[in-house]
């Protein structure tokens, strides 16, 4: 659904990272919208003058910090 921004935020990322690290960024078509400081201020100012599922917010961290690794306790018999 928001292919095109998660995209263009994946191939801007290391831009993102050096000009705004560690902060917030509201992304929509292939454009930065707004930039804030955390989470729900990024979807609480963004929503007076978007719709919801429009948008996508993501933090500017380097790629390397963001990579999760999810285990699970579960054995196969």
């Amino acid at each position: 659904m928001l292919d095109k921004e998660y995209h263009f935020f994946q191939n801007n990322l290391k831009k993102f990272v050096k000009e705004f690290p560690n902060k917030f960024l509201v992304i929509k078509g292939e454009k930065v919208i707004g930039v804030y400081e955390n989470e729900v201020t990024a979807y609480e100012e963004t929503l007076k003058n978007n719709d919801i599922g429009t948008f996508l917010i993501q933090k500017s961290i380097p790629e390397e910090e963001s990579v999760q690794t999810f285990q699970s306790r579960v054995i196969f018999r």
